[in-house]
């Protein structure tokens, strides 16, 4: 197979891969990227002749660097970045503890459980987990089980 081709199949994978980090969280795809990124590299080094052997691995190496710096800098501050990160300020969305809330007590759902988020009883905000599917916020939900703090609801 040609070189240049095998170069530029790993390049574009690289960025594609780099690229889907984005929506799929977690780093695998960004490290199977980097991966490739260098396996390009390293493709570039053995198999084109002096100087573009190196100065292509150079340009790889430069384009990374620059292209996370320039990420680090403006990606949080653009439409997309602002969407996929908390930038509203949550210190009074934080919950109460448990006092003494028995089982059966009925409440309804602040947040939208997914599984775990808030849940108002008689008042006060707390912190629960919704017992095998998602409930939306707004409906009614009643205390499960109380096993070492954590609160348990189901649909009511």
């Amino acid at each position: 197979m040609d070189p240049l081709l095998i170069y530029i199949t790993l390049l574009l994978a690289g960025f594609i891969l780099i690229g889907a980090e984005i929506f799929i969280p977690g780093g695998i795809l960004g490290a199977v990227g980097a991966v490739a990124w260098v396996s390009a590299a390293v493709v570039g080094v053995r198999n084109f002749p002096e100087p573009w052997n190196f100065l292509s691995a150079f340009a790889l190496l430069l384009a990374g660097l620059v292209t996370f710096a320039v990420w680090i800098k403006f990606f949080p501050k653009s439409p997309m970045g602002k969407a996929l990160s908390l930038s509203a300020d949550l210190r009074d969305q934080k919950a109460n503890k448990t006092e003494n809330l028995p089982v059966g007590t009925l409440g309804e759902a602040v947040s939208t459980l997914r599984p775990s988020g808030i849940a108002g009883f008689d008042g006060k905000r707390v912190d629960v987990v919704a017992d095998g599917e998602w409930i939306e916020a707004g409906q009614p939900v009643k205390i499960a089980s109380i096993r070492g703090g954590h609160i348990t609801v189901v649909k009511a």
